[in-house]
């Protein structure tokens, strides 16, 4: 697989993870106002990844589009960061997950505008207007659970330290990123890590949450490498696709 198809496959199939994940949430949200924002959320975030894996599959050439890599690739095959994969567990972990890639894909996107390769570029312009919205309403949760009751601080402060450590992959590059940087459709991620630390901190601090101390980074997804969660929520994401491989929608 080309470096470019692999690139493309990593926006795709971030956004398609966060997306399932969230999708599960409807009708579990504290707030009905909530269910609403989660799954509009979530539709967004499907919407992204029918764009980028659609991409992919024309790159590729091998005659498979966006349905065909969310449903029919096994979890070693998906490039998605680790940190959209954790479990939702409470609506603390989930703001705060929420949160750590809303900002993240905010930052990237920005940067893959510029990209020379316009398909790219055009993709991230439209994705970006949607997530500035996700960051303001991740950010605005986190900020009032963190300062809100003891209980929901002390959630929040869990689950931000338990997240912590899946963020550091977010700005790790490898060969993919050096090379899509090279040729100009892409950037070196460490170019969004002080952005992105900056507000984080900012963000922890108005919460008055403490930010989390330096700790080993989780990564390996972004190469096909990830945790048995993945492996659950594909299960249940593909097991009509695979079981009916000829139906169309």
């Amino acid at each position: 697989m080309s470096s470019h198809v692999e690139y493309v496959l990593r926006f795709g199939d971030s956004a398609l993870v966060l997306a399932q994940q969230l999708s599960g949430l409807v009708a579990h949200s504290p707030i009905m106002e909530e269910d609403v924002a989660i799954a509009n959320v979530s539709l967004d975030l499907f919407g992204q990844a029918r764009l980028w894996l659609g991409y992919a599959g024309e790159l590729e050439g091998a005659g498979r589009d966006e349905d065909r890599l969310a449903f029919h690739r096994d979890a070693s095959e998906f490039r998605n960061v680790l940190l959209v994969e954790r479990p939702n567990g409470d609506f603390a972990s989930t703001t705060v997950r929420g949160y750590f890639y809303d900002l993240w894909s905010y930052l990237a996107l920005g940067n893959l505008t510029q990209s020379l390769d316009r398909r790219i570029a055009a993709i991230a312009e439209k994705s970006r207007k949607e997530t500035a919205y996700h960051l303001r309403r991740s950010e605005d949760w986190l900020v009032r659970l963190g300062d809100g009751t003891e209980e929901s601080h002390a959630r929040a402060q869990r689950a931000a330290s338990e997240l912590w450590p899946y963020t550091g992959e977010l700005f790790m590059g490898d060969d993919v990123d050096v090379e899509m940087a090279r040729q100009g459709i892409g950037f070196d991620p460490e170019r969004v890590r002080e952005p992105w630390l900056e507000r984080a901190r900012l963000a922890l601090a108005t919460a008055t949450l403490d930010v989390p101390g330096d700790s080993w980074m989780q990564h390996g997804g972004k190469q096909g490498v990830h945790t048995e969660a993945l492996g659950y929520l594909l299960a249940e994401m593909q097991v009509l696709p695979r079981s009916i491989p000829e139906a169309v929608w």
